[in-house]
């Protein structure tokens, strides 16, 4: 018995996300970047199985079902009388509306979610978006702004940093918002942490700021995050006072009247 259930089995939209579900969410689409939010749409659904009947639904509409005659009257094929690659098809339609629904914010998805056809659906999103988005010089003077206050957040790893900043930047490419890539490579780096300074100084030193791309020093600083993270802690653990006065308690007084005539070199003559 066929288990797939068809479209005119089910009645709502939701059912239907329900049924085809997802590996995981496509991009979540930002009002005022509904242009970076479309092409990243696109490169989520080439990264999909299927994805050209995928995209042939998004941009042409779904399958036309085939009809059938049976006792003089002419029917629309149920779902089991489709060839095997119609069945496929009407599938990818299925999911393709899914993709779309999952990828707006809950004020946009309240507006569309009555539409069944993903052609409809991704039509009506842009028509919302151009009565909404804002000027594409508003939109640059948003993108140099966050790119002015980007900064590495506490606690994040080197690669999800990097991965935030590489969507920063995708977008900025969107829009042919020009940097030089000295511009791009320091801000990136400068916006590291404190622990990172050393291998900061280091990827200075040895890489062309003027040449290399951000992934290089991604790259080379990635081998480090160990080494950073242990920094880190160091710090954290003698910013607290307890902490420091434990570790004064345990430290030999020999190591101490070293620790003296280092930071004061009049005591080492």
């Amino acid at each position: 018995m066929d288990s797939t259930i068809s479209l005119g089995q089910k009645n709502t939209l939701t059912e239907y996300m329900i049924l085809s579900g997802a590996n995981n969410r496509p991009p979540m689409l930002d009002k005022d970047l509904y242009d970076s939010w479309k092409s990243r749409m696109e490169l989520y659904i080439q990264n999909r199985e299927h994805e050209r009947m995928i995209l042939e639904s998004v941009k042409h509409g779904p399958l036309i079902w085939p009809t059938v005659e049976e006792n003089g009257v002419i029917r629309t094929k149920k779902y089991a009388e489709l060839s095997a690659t119609e069945k496929i098809q009407a599938d990818y339609d299925m999911k393709a509306t899914n993709i779309i629904l999952q990828g707006l914010p809950v004020d946009i998805y309240s507006l569309v979610n009555h539409h069944r056809v993903t052609k409809d659906l991704w039509e009506r999103v842009q028509l919302l978006m151009q009565g909404t988005s804002l000027t594409k010089q508003e939109r640059e003077c948003k993108l140099y702004d966050t790119f002015d206050k980007c900064t590495h957040i506490k606690g994040e790893s080197m690669h999800t940093y990097y991965l935030r900043f590489t969507q920063l930047i995708n977008d900025m490419n969107i829009y042919k918002m020009k940097m030089e890539q000295f511009q791009v490579n320091t801000k990136f780096l400068n916006s590291l942490p404190p622990e990172w300074s050393k291998f900061v100084t280091d990827v200075k030193l040895v890489k062309d700021l003027h040449t290399s791309n951000f992934d290089q020093l991604h790259a080379y600083l990635e081998q480090h995050e160990l080494h950073a993270n242990e920094v880190r802690l160091m710090r954290e653990r003698n910013q607290d006072p307890l902490a420091f006065v434990a570790n004064q308690q345990m430290t030999p007084p020999h190591f101490n009247t070293y620790q003296s005539s280092y930071n004061n070199p009049q005591l080492q003559l």
